[in-house]
């Protein structure tokens, strides 16, 4: 999911400061099966649904905090000078004290969101080619406290597509400036300098767009698109994800490009790209998430947002995301359609429930939550 503001400065980050959250525990235990399997399924259900609102409509989102839904995605340049209290007091209300993923995508150059208070960066590009591997994970850690201190614990950053093209995100190339490099070990080197930073300032980084979506046909946001062969992937594309998840990756967000070679299906929805490749063969044993439900490479397999979130979860998927809203009303409805129908493919047996506690112990362990009891 791309969603590029263009023009914006190279500027240094904001000074803007609020009292900080909790950072997210790097080694929170999960609670267990037999817990997670007395909780109502409405309960489990929505821990794996994402909500997506423009940060500057953050102040009428209790309705989600109160549905206990796992997370929510902030959309837009601009955020209330407030929002760190705001998110706070959202986190303070979502029952038993379960907690709240709040996400961004905060890449740096166009891709970059609530610049009024964290500032800018520059593309990963333009990152890699002008400074060094420490620079960048200094750079991410001050970006880290600054989501922090705002209450977002969540950044779907580093970009790990190796893209060689110096071109603007766009309807065929979804990279170009958003990647490090088209060298392999470069995009490793500084991706997960990146990531450590992040990490270091107690926000999840979550790499992307697993298997890799460098040399893609297109972009997926506007058209189906597969990525380059499954076998010339394993040789450059795959492996700064490796270098990731043997260096500390907790988070991976996996592309809705179809892989030859492997999967026919977009990979956000092919159990062999995540439960054989990412699970089993690389190890990875954290947060799995897929890019935006709402793509058009989703729907071109005639899929709308509420089904396609109930393959991705059968798939092998712990949390799921959709689009940019225009209004809140809207999204709160998708996020209320998403978990009737997953409810629904529970109780008739097409999802299985097992693999729902699988995905919230994931979302939980991401949360730092060590006790799960709703009594």
């Amino acid at each position: 999911m791309i969603v590029v503001v263009q023009g914006l400065p190279l500027s240094t980050f904001s000074s803007a400061s609020t009292t900080p959250t909790t950072p997210i525990s790097p080694q929170a235990n999960t609670c267990t099966v037999a817990t997670l399997n007395q909780w109502p399924i409405t309960q489990l259900v929505n821990q794996t649904i994402v909500v997506s609102v423009q940060a500057s409509d953050v102040g009428a989102m209790p309705p989600a905090a109160l549905a206990d839904y796992g997370g929510i995605l902030l959309f837009g340049t601009t955020a209330p000078a407030n929002i760190g209290a705001r998110l706070s007091s959202l986190r303070a209300m979502v029952p038993n004290g379960l907690g709240l993923l709040v996400m961004t995508d905060e890449e740096g150059g166009g891709v970059e969101r609530l610049t009024n208070v964290l500032g800018s960066l520059p593309w990963a590009k333009q990152m890699a080619q002008t400074l060094s591997p420490s620079a960048i994970t200094t750079l991410a850690q001050a970006l880290g406290r600054r989501l922090v201190n705002i209450s977002i614990n969540v950044d779907l950053a580093p970009v790990l597509d190796v893209d060689g093209s110096s071109v603007y995100p766009n309807a065929k190339n979804a990279d170009g400036l958003r990647s490090f490099s088209g060298n392999k070990k470069v995009v490793a080197t500084d991706g997960v300098a990146f990531m450590k930073g992040l990490q270091d300032s107690g926000a999840l980084a979550v790499v992307k767009h697993f298997p890799g979506l460098g040399g893609s046909s297109g972009n997926t946001d506007n058209e189906p698109a597969h990525t380059l062969p499954w076998a010339t992937l394993q040789a450059s594309g795959l492996f700064p994800f490796q270098w990731a998840i043997k260096n500390g990756a907790k988070a991976v967000m996996i592309s809705n490009a179809s892989v030859p070679g492997l999967t026919s299906l977009p990979a956000s929805i092919s159990s062999v790209v995540i439960d054989q490749v990412l699970r089993q063969q690389l190890g990875f044993t954290g947060l799995v998430m897929p890019d935006s439900l709402s793509a058009a490479a989703i729907s071109a397999e005639h899929l709308n947002v509420q089904n396609a979130s109930v393959v991705a979860l059968a798939a092998g998927e712990d949390m799921v995301i959709y689009g940019q809203p225009s209004t809140l009303a809207p999204s709160l409805n998708m996020a209320k359609s998403i978990s009737v129908t997953l409810i629904h493919a529970v109780q008739s047996g097409s999802l299985s429930k097992s693999l729902v506690v699988d995905a919230v112990q994931q979302v939980l362990k991401a949360k730092g939550i060590t006790s799960c009891s709703t009594t």
